[in-house]
């Protein structure tokens, strides 16, 4: 007798540079006649047409990899596989550049505005799908994030096996990284100086506040150049809390130039590109933890006063 294909033997094939999504059907959504029904009521954010046409395209998927249409009955303790896709996605007009590459790291140069993974409005324009579909590795996956409005340099895991020793790096906090960023110059304030606040969710709920209580995150701060009105700092994160440097900069009142979120949170149009916020991940050094190598990747991107 032929052994039943379960979820884990089975991966559907990377299509456009998306990767499948995996959802499993608990038995208690007999209520459920079809498959199409079902999708609608778990994911309501996403419209039954949407749903309706991914259906027609093909990317709605059993376990056995056979597809699946908007009449299919619902099967209960199962998988579902189904590719994301947006009908209307707005294009990001800057291109990254891959600067390193071995058996087990991609390195690359992520402009501003470009999103790191799939998320909400953005699928293919995701620095994670331009580089699945531009190198055909299908196991990319980044090892630590940037902002969508944040430039720089971002390491992205290119072996499975290898994964977990590149990610500990980064959450035993062995990694040095140097940020450069735009903002007021106050002669009030002197530098170098080493900045420790507690930072906690904020409102909105994606944004981050300080409050009174132990530091939970550290910054070291200098001036590399200035004038009258504007300084450029080179940031040292200590640790690695959510907006970080833009909370610990707005903190001492010179927020980031361009920063949509502080002090206040300004909405823009999503095709709106003429603001890039001035924050760079200029540098980032670590010793491999494989080839017990020291290696150090810089931006080619610069900010100016």
């Amino acid at each position: 007798m032929k052994k039943p294909i379960t979820a884990s033997e089975y991966q559907p094939p990377m299509r456009n540079g998306v990767t499948a999504s995996k959802v499993f059907i608990e038995s208690t959504n007999q209520k459920y006649q079809t498959t199409f029904e079902y999708l609608c009521e778990h994911f309501p954010h996403i419209e039954k047409n949407e749903w309706q046409q991914r259906f027609e395209d093909g990317l709605i998927l059993n376990i056995q990899g056979q597809t699946l249409s908007v009449a299919s009955a619902l099967q209960s303790n199962t998988h579902l596989y189904y590719y994301r896709f947006l009908k209307h996605e707005i294009h990001v007009p800057f291109l990254e550049k891959i600067i390193f590459e071995n058996n087990d790291l991609l390195v690359v140069d992520k402009p501003h505005f470009l999103t790191i993974s799939p998320t909400g409005k953005y699928v293919q324009e995701t620095l994670l799908v331009r580089l699945k579909k531009s190198t055909g590795n299908e196991q990319l996956t980044p090892i630590h994030r940037l902002d969508r409005e944040t430039a720089g340099i971002v390491l992205f895991s290119k072996n499975k096996a290898t994964r977990g020793v590149y990610q500990q790096m980064f959450a035993e906090r062995e990694v040095k990284k140097i940020y450069h960023a735009i903002a007021a110059y106050n002669s009030n304030l002197t530098f170098p100086c080493q900045l420790n606040l507690r930072m906690e969710k904020g409102h909105p709920f994606y944004t981050m506040q300080v409050v009174a209580g132990n530091a939970n995150s550290s910054t070291d701060i200098e001036i590399l150049e200035r004038n009258q009105s504007w300084a450029k700092y080179l940031l040292k994160p200590l640790t690695g809390k959510q907006h970080q440097l833009r909370v610990h900069l707005n903190y001492l009142n010179i927020p980031i130039k361009n920063d949509p979120f502080y002090p206040t949170v300004v909405h823009k149009n999503d095709d709106d590109f003429s603001q890039p916020l001035q924050l760079l991940a200029k540098q980032i050094e670590f010793l491999d933890p494989l080839t017990k190598q020291i290696m150090c990747f810089c931006s080619e991107y610069e900010l100016t006063l």
